[in-house]
């Protein structure tokens, strides 16, 4: 909306090309969003107390019986933070953003029948239901994305400059893998107060770089990646990231509000789509390690117990192991953070390595 109305007044009055600047409406988004969060965040968890509160499910430490009852649903909270501000400041001539904003707000409302069957019935919808409208919602995404923004359709395949096989039409299919993916491997993370937001803010940041980064030409000819025009990318990567930091304001520990499917399963289909947008979606093994360790512990686990009758870990995820191993949950997310910004680093660094 900003970006058109200062169009209309930018021949008349010098000012308003600032508004045409990416970086200049990045900072803008981030910080709005940002106060968007302190303005309204205390109400919506006021809110949540009395209609959207937790239950701890079986499968977790004894630990975690305290946080019975925590309001819960704050990722409804971010959803309304990033659609307000994404019609705010980013150009809505764009076909990217529509899709960016169907991908957000189509898996926002699977999450949000999960959470709500959770509230009400203890068991959220089942595994075959949930993966079935992800799937469905992920072909739908994708489809609208190779036909009406028609991408590159290359697979950047990190450290090689000359090696970019190309995918076609199995673009669709691979862009449903990778958001179902992400959206599910940062649901399995968000088991501790702050784990998920924090590495999704070192992801959402080294992505809006990436984006920013193919969305130029000089500096993605410079590079060796493909030209994805993705700099309208950046200000929803900003967006989020203010989204996500007013969200740690209240979800640090000890949590005011948890964030519930209806945050972590569009987050983490927002964070594969970006990447597929950027045409770097492999960075995403490296830049989403924690994510990937997660996933990879549940599916090691579940593997092991089936063929051998043992667990390799005391629980899964992983972070659920090392709570029995006796590390307290703020070490745990804040070394999980750590390891998830040096992993963002080298993400960004292998742009170079070609």
């Amino acid at each position: 909306m900003i970006y058109h109305i200062a169009n209309q007044f930018r021949e008349s009055y010098s000012l308003f090309n600032l508004f045409h600047y990416v970086s200049v409406r990045s900072i803008g988004a981030l910080l709005t969003a940002l106060l968007f969060s302190f303005v309204f965040g205390s109400r919506f968890i006021s809110y949540c107390q009395n209609n959207f509160r937790s239950k701890v499910r079986d499968m977790t430490p004894e630990s975690h019986q305290n946080k019975n009852y925590t309001p819960t649903m704050g990722g409804l909270f971010i959803l309304l933070v990033f659609l307000i501000n994404t019609l705010l400041w980013n150009n809505l001539g764009r076909a990217k953003v529509w899709i960016f904003l169907l991908c957000m707000l189509g898996f926002g409302l699977i999450g949000f029948l999960d959470d709500w069957y959770k509230i009400q019935r203890t068991k959220g919808i089942s595994a075959t239901l949930k993966f079935r409208l992800q799937l469905g919602l992920a072909l739908v995404v994708a489809s609208l994305w190779y036909f009406i923004d028609m991408p590159d359709t290359r697979l950047c395949i990190p450290f090689f400059k000359n090696f970019t096989p190309e995918l076609g039409l199995l673009l669709i299919p691979w862009a449903a893998f990778i958001m179902i993916a992400a959206s599910n491997a940062v649901n399995l993370t968000d088991g501790l107060d702050g784990l998920a937001t924090g590495p999704l803010l070192c992801n959402f940041s080294s992505f809006a770089i990436i984006a920013y980064l193919a969305g130029h030409k000089k500096l993605a000819a410079y590079l060796f990646i493909p030209y994805a025009g993705s700099a309208e990318l950046v200000i929803i990567s900003a967006t989020l990231i203010g989204a996500l930091l007013g969200f740690l304001w209240y979800n640090s520990h000890p949590a005011q509000i948890f964030m519930g499917d209806v945050g972590s399963l569009p987050l983490g289909a927002g964070l594969g789509l970006l990447a597929l947008m950027a045409r770097q979606e492999l960075l995403l093994l490296i830049a989403g390690g924690i994510f990937v360790m997660e996933t990879l512990s549940v599916m090691l686990q579940v593997a092991s117990f089936k063929l051998r009758g043992k667990r390799i870990f005391k629980m899964a995820p992983i972070h659920h192991h090392f709570e029995l191993l006796g590390w307290p949950e703020t070490k745990i997310t804040i070394r999980f953070w750590i390891v998830s910004i040096i992993l963002s680093l080298i993400a960004i660094l292998t742009l170079k390595i070609r």
